[in-house]
């Protein structure tokens, strides 16, 4: 059984521990509350420059190609996934889900015989992914949230991106992160960047009504818009993915510090009372060996 003295420190410990991470619950809350406002207003203007884009590559009739980065290079060997972590720990199963999905995908493409290149946004990804893929890795993007997130950092990625697509690098570009839904819940989500993907469903709506699609006149041609549209939409949908990953961050981050510091109170109790039990017990036979001497007199 520990003495009391250890006991003692152990329980200082511990409360300590509980500080930290109950300090650490409030500054993650704090900016979960900003980060989620950010995240859920860009989602509209991101998902309608989606569709706008689909509607757009769906008006060039088939054969007649396009910009690259809608129609690609005409292969698929070759695939760059972006993988979108944090740059700090203590958030939980967040980083840990992200990387799983991003081998799941990585072994997929080597079952299949595909090339691959790795950029990651955050250390945590670069790290857990460098072990095993390290020569794979072409560049890392760190602290892209301090001292905030803006859309300059997201096109900043999006122009390392797109400079490699023109160097030839690959032919296929997905996002890996995750998605914000609550404090407790984060949704891991790939998407595909280059070529354009419209989004999932809208074929087949387009499809199921033709009749409700509105019909519109571009000027310039629908080419020309594209050309200029795909690139920036490429830094707005890289800009929603950060965002939603740094609020997802957040709420992973404050669910887990407000669990640590739930634990360090039951592990608080606990020690005490083992404590008293100890003292007691200490106290009992320190009595009894005082009568057993009078006794013995």
């Amino acid at each position: 059984m520990a003495s009391l003295k250890a006991l003692r420190v152990r329980i200082r410990s511990v409360r300590s521990t509980q500080k930290i991470t109950s300090a650490m619950k409030m500054v993650a809350a704090a900016k979960l509350r900003r980060a989620q406002d950010q995240a859920i207003a860009a989602r509209p203007y991101a998902e309608r420059m989606e569709r706008m884009l689909g509607s757009l590559a769906g008006s060039i009739a088939a054969g007649q190609g396009g910009p690259r980065l809608l129609a690609g290079t005409g292969s698929d060997a070759t695939h760059l996934v972006i993988v979108a972590t944090s740059d700090r720990g203590l958030c939980g199963a967040f980083n840990g889900s992200i990387v799983r999905s991003a081998r799941q995908l990585l072994r997929q493409l080597e079952g299949q015989g595909k090339a691959f290149k790795i950029l990651c946004i955050g250390r945590k990804g670069r790290d857990l992914l460098r072990r095993d893929y390290g020569s794979a890795i072409v560049a890392t993007f760190e602290e892209v949230d301090r001292p905030r997130l803006t859309f300059d950092k997201a096109n900043a990625v999006a122009a390392k991106v797109l400079e490699l697509f023109a160097a030839g690098e690959f032919d296929v570009a997905t996002v890996i992160y995750n998605r914000f839904r609550s404090a407790i819940s984060q949704v891991v989500t790939r998407q595909q960047l280059i070529p354009f993907a419209p989004p999932e469903g809208q074929s087949a709506e387009a499809a199921a009504q033709p009749a409700s699609r509105a019909i519109y006149e571009y000027e310039p041609d629908e080419t020309e818009i594209l050309n200029e549209l795909l690139p920036r939409n490429l830094a707005v949908q890289m800009f929603r993915a950060m965002l939603e990953s740094y609020a997802s961050e957040q709420g992973a981050r404050m669910t887990a510090m407000d669990n640590a510091t739930r634990n360090a109170g039951d592990m608080i109790g606990d020690l005490t009372m083992t404590y008293n039990r100890t003292r007691q017990a200490q106290i009992t036979k320190e009595l009894i060996e005082i009568i057993s001497g009078a006794e013995a007199v």
